[in-house]
């Protein structure tokens, strides 16, 4: 399927919402590329000190909590990205107020609530279902970060309704990991293990959702500003919508936490551990999809809305093309380099480099369809994704019990590499049948060469690469050599919409080279 050249009359259009789109999620993905390069360093110094089997722990914790937290959310942080839109569109001031406050307060309520049943329920927890006692001592630890993360989910999507990710961004990425890292560190030197990790986690939360807070109630227009709890607490599409979303959430949950549960009850904490960390880096993978995603979900609401499916269609099929362009070196380094890259958190995590390769490929089919979720639930057709979620986390939990017995890590890796793929294909058949949207096959055919190129650049470099170089100097010199590749046979590839975006982001990239770094929260 081809792209029909721009349309004069909606060629303004088109640049408006690419610029948007391109300001608003090159922000968010600098900063998440800050995060990940300050994360997988940070992963490498907490690996080595604490160990697999505490990392294990941790894991299994979180999955406690990740269970605890989608039951107390029932679906609210992400009716936050729609809604948040919505309402400041159409200048529904009162609604919007009314919503965000008696959002706060259920969640507060529920989270407060679910901690006191883990609280109640966390020897059990710890010895029949996971078979790991240590974990009792921990999980009071847990349940005020399930709290922090489930408001700052819902603060960060409401500044993502308001079209403001820049801010987001700063907040959680820049401030929030900075200082997750700057307590930890402190809190380990001085001898306080897996408690001082958790601890620190707790108190950047806190900074985060404080700041974050004050972010929202700023942009909020001032009828908004202060609780309203009149009636309706909450809207009935914003019922529906959440009611909805909890079913996917819980669905989610069993497609990406089933691997780890499984893994605990079957195996031990030790591989739990080593399969977080690969788990960890395969999230690294679609860096450039979540970046677009934050900001074109709401753009997708209001284009749909206006019924300007066209436009929708066409900034679909280039953003697809770019967020797999930028996907695509960073997953050939992931699978070319995993030994190198596993062995850089120590021997013990070394077993773990076939989780990463399989992973990897499960993520460049999600990057290779593109947001194509985002436009079902965005729509309005959120019962499309719950209806796939529904067959997709039945087939991960058979194939997770099926596998996990027989390969271990290997098997819960290829598990979820093989449902990540098919919710994803699956997905994109349920937008072409529903809004009649499709990716174009001349765009996938103009990656083919770059790709080439990137992969011959790449092997090159493995061939002659001297083995005394340090392991984080081979992966930063083949990431470099990777993309320098790709980015130069991709020039011979642009379209008209891909020069639009390239202008873009290259007026973006000398903008933020520039220009001097102001009050962020003024």
């Amino acid at each position: 399927m081809t792209t029909p050249p721009i349309a004069s009359a909606q060629s303004s259009d088109f640049k408006s919402h690419v610029k948007n789109i391109s300001q608003q999620s090159s922000v968010f993905l600098f900063g998440t590329l800050f995060s990940a390069a300050a994360a997988y360093f940070f992963k490498i110094y907490l690996a080595r000190v604490l160990g697999a089997e505490a990392l294990g722990i941790y894991a299994l914790g979180m999955t406690v909590v990740g269970l605890a937290g989608v039951l107390a959310a029932g679906g609210l942080p992400q009716a936050a990205n729609r809604f948040v839109a919505v309402y400041s569109a159409t200048g529904q001031a009162q609604k919007l107020g009314r919503f965000l406050w008696s959002s706060l307060a259920f969640l507060i309520i529920s989270n407060v609530l679910a901690g006191v049943l883990i609280l109640a329920l966390r020897r059990w927890i710890a010895g029949p279902v996971y078979h790991t006692p240590a974990l009792a001592s921990y999980l009071h630890f847990f349940i005020p970060i399930m709290l922090t993360g489930s408001l700052t989910a819902f603060l960060g999507l409401a500044l993502a309704g308001f079209k403001d990710v820049t801010r987001r961004t700063i907040i959680t990425n820049f401030v929030g990991q900075t200082l997750t890292m700057a307590f930890s560190i402190a809190l380990l030197v001085a001898g306080f293990g897996l408690t001082g990790y958790l601890v620190a986690q707790i108190g950047s939360a806190l900074v985060v959702l404080l700041l974050l807070g004050w972010s929202t109630w700023k942009l909020c227009p001032q009828p908004a500003r202060w609780p309203s709890f009149g009636l309706p607490l909450l809207e009935p599409e914003v019922v529906s919508f959440s009611v909805t979303f909890f079913g996917v959430q819980a669905l989610t949950f069993l497609l990406s936490q089933s691997d780890k549960v499984l893994l605990g009850i079957y195996i031990n904490p030790r591989e739990v551990g080593i399969y977080s960390i690969a788990a960890t880096l395969v999230a690294f993978v679609p860096l450039a999809l979540q970046s677009v995603n934050q900001i074109f979900s709401p753009t997708i609401a209001e284009l749909h809305a206006q019924g300007n499916l066209e436009l929708l269609a066409r900034l679909f099929r280039s953003l697809i093309k770019w967020t797999l362009g930028l996907t695509i070196p960073l997953a050939a380094v992931m699978i070319l380099f995993a030994r190198h890259i596993m062995g850089m958190f120590g021997s013990e995590f070394a077993p773990g480099w076939p989780v990463l390769i399989a992973g990897t490929f499960g993520q460049l089919v999600n990057c290779g369809v593109g947001s194509v979720g985002f436009l079902l639930l965005m729509s309005g057709h959120e019962r499309r994704v719950l209806k796939i979620q529904t067959v997709m986390a039945v087939l991960v939990v058979c194939l997770n019990l099926a596998l996990i017995p027989l390969m271990g890590l290997l098997g819960a890796a290829i598990a979820g590499a093989i449902v990540n793929a098919g919710t994803n294909l699956w997905s994109l058949a349920e937008v072409r049948g529903s809004l009649g949207i499709a990716p174009s096959v001349r765009k996938y055919v103009a990656l083919v060469p770059p790709t080439v190129a990137m992969f011959a650049a790449v092997l090159l470099l493995q061939h002659f690469m001297p083995t005394t170089w340090p392991g984080w100097v081979v992966i930063l010199a083949a990431l470099t050599t990777g993309y320098l590749a790709f980015a130069a046979a991709s020039f011979l590839s642009l379209d008209a919409d891909d020069r639009v975006i390239a202008r873009m982001i290259r007026s973006r990239v000398r903008g933020l080279t520039s220009a001097k770094l102001g009050d962020p929260f003024s």
